[in-house]
């Protein structure tokens, strides 16, 4: 795993001297070969020995390591980029902004795959197999891949119920009961609505997958099954495409985990059924 995504990875689970050291690691990423183990000690006003166990911590020998790990990261960033930009006059402007957020999408979706291990999503696939409801909310743009999230699960044949009204869900989940799901979605997981949704269903002995950005979030705290999401981009109208992407592939694995035996089967008959409501001359 890249040493920077690594640290953005893992940074929930530090200390809050070492989430000192991740924060600047990850905003002066590019800087950070001229800074020696003592020098960045003494800008974060800390032990050189702490930058030390922090460097071994991530897996690497020592500070130096770390620095020769991240610098090479950095350098295969700065080459992809000089690399577009020097093929960025021998194609139309129009399709040099479309190959860019190709290339950024590809990137979020290998960082996302990289942080939510597989064996996370087969729990969540199980637990979505033995539900006797899914219920899926999301609020402004989290609503869409909700929706989806739900319309694929009936498809396949399981009981599942979108919301993307915090009232109407609280009133419906009053009947929620052991081994129902709450998928919720929400980009920065700081809706209280949500997060008091999250503590209400586990209530009912029901079980919270929660979707969000890999960033420190009470929805995520709730949640028995968090999914995150790694999505990077300084320009802000790029960022939500990149997002969404990366929350679309997640979905994806999450589908094709439970295509499997009878499921594919109701799958396609289900599949029939709505080509044939489509179009009856088929």
């Amino acid at each position: 795993m890249p040493p920077l995504l690594k640290i953005r990875s893992e940074r929930d689970q530090m200390s809050a001297i070492e989430r000192r050291i991740a924060d600047f690691l990850l905003e002066n990423a590019h800087l950070l070969r001229d800074y020696s183990s003592q020098q960045l000690a003494d800008a974060l006003q800390i032990s050189q020995s702490s930058v030390v166990k922090f460097s071994q911590k991530l897996g690497f020998k020592g500070y130096p390591d770390l620095k020769y790990s991240i610098g090479e990261a950095v350098a295969r960033i700065g080459g992809t980029a000089t690399a577009t930009a020097a093929r960025a006059p021998k194609v139309p402007a129009r399709q040099a902004l479309v190959e860019s957020l190709w290339q950024g999408k590809v990137r979020s979706e290998e960082e996302t795959r990289l942080i939510n291990a597989g064996e996370k999503l087969t729990e969540i696939a199980g637990l979505l197999q033995r539900a006797g409801k899914v219920y899926c909310l999301g609020l402004g743009d989290d609503s869409l891949p909700a929706q989806a999230l739900a319309h694929r699960l009936a498809l396949l044949g399981l009981v599942a119920l979108y919301h993307s009204d915090v009232v109407l869900m609280t009133s419906s989940i009053s009947s929620a009961t052991r081994g129902d799901v709450l998928f919720v979605f929400s980009e920065h997981g700081q809706h209280p609505a949500l997060n008091q949704l999250a503590r209400q269903f586990r209530e009912h002995h029901g079980k919270v997958v929660s979707v969000t950005r890999h960033t420190s979030n009470p929805l995520r705290a709730h949640a028995d099954a968090p999914l995150l999401v790694s999505a990077h981009d300084e320009r802000p109208h790029i960022q939500p495409l990149l997002y969404q992407s990366a929350v679309q592939h997640l979905l994806d694995q999450i589908f094709v985990l439970l295509c499997d035996g009878d499921r594919v089967e109701q799958l396609n008959a289900n599949l029939e059924h709505v080509q044939h409501l489509l179009d009856p001359k088929l």
